[in-house]
């Protein structure tokens, strides 16, 4: 049954690919021109088990996998997507659009928030057993920027015109600035900086609403925050050393 199961979605794929004799972009309208299909199918597994035949079988044919997550809906996170179960095939074939456009910086800062976020799912394992303050000041600033990922970059309102959609330009700054915020707040950690004041700093709070920001006026509005975080961190950090 597993084996009737992964040969119908390989063919279908195979169709979606144009390489069948199913979807085709030259019939679309009679000609033969040049374009892509994409096909999205849905798999509903029983109790969510990805581990059950049917699930398996197709994330072993399909390129991009998106695990969608009944938990993170509860929560109101949106889009339900667990970003550790999801993945795409497709990254190494886009990475020289990526670097071109956006610079390499991009990618770079995306592996570094997937790490990010795959330490804090093992981080809160430790949480449950010990508690947050038993951590030591570089993990709980792991949980604080893994949280922002989530709720200030993944996280989206799609009634929000500015959070429904948004460029890669912004994305990519966004991200970049989050980024600088965990190099910041843990050279202010060394320095003997206070981690409830970092993690209270009025920058901190305007990043969670940076997804607010007009379109046209993201650009500005990012890179003064950047200078007023940078300012705020660094007054925490010298105060942190004269109490010392």
């Amino acid at each position: 049954m597993t084996a009737y199961i992964e040969k119908v979605f390989a063919e279908h794929d195979e169709d979606a690919d144009g390489g069948g004799d199913g979807l085709r972009a030259d019939r679309c309208n009679g000609d033969t021109r040049n374009g892509s299909l994409t096909a999205v199918g849905a798999v509903s597994p029983p109790g969510g088990d990805l581990s059950e035949p049917v699930s398996q079988g197709t994330m072993r044919i399909v390129k991009v996998f998106w695990s969608l997550d009944a938990s993170l809906a509860s929560r109101r996170h949106f889009p339900a997507i667990n970003w550790l179960n999801s993945y795409s095939l497709y990254l190494d074939s886009l990475r020289p659009w990526y670097s071109e456009h956006l610079g390499h910086e991009f990618l770079e800062n995306r592996e570094w928030a997937m790490a990010m976020l795959q330490e804090e799912s093992n981080l809160n394992e430790i949480v449950q057993l010990v508690g947050k303050d038993s951590l030591s000041a570089k993990d709980q600033i792991t949980l604080e920027v893994a949280r922002m990922i989530r709720e200030d970059f993944l996280q989206q309102n799609s009634f929000a015109d500015n959070d429904a959609y948004s460029e890669y330009d912004r994305q990519a700054r966004m991200l970049a600035m989050i980024r600088q915020y965990d190099t910041q707040c843990l050279s202010a950690a060394e320095r003997g900086g206070n981690l409830s004041e970092l993690f209270a700093i009025p920058a901190r709070e305007k990043i969670g609403r940076a997804k607010g920001v007009p379109a046209d006026q993201y650009k500005d509005a990012y890179a003064n925050l950047l200078v007023e975080m940078e300012e705020q961190i660094a007054a925490i950090a010298e105060k942190g050393e004269k109490e010392e």
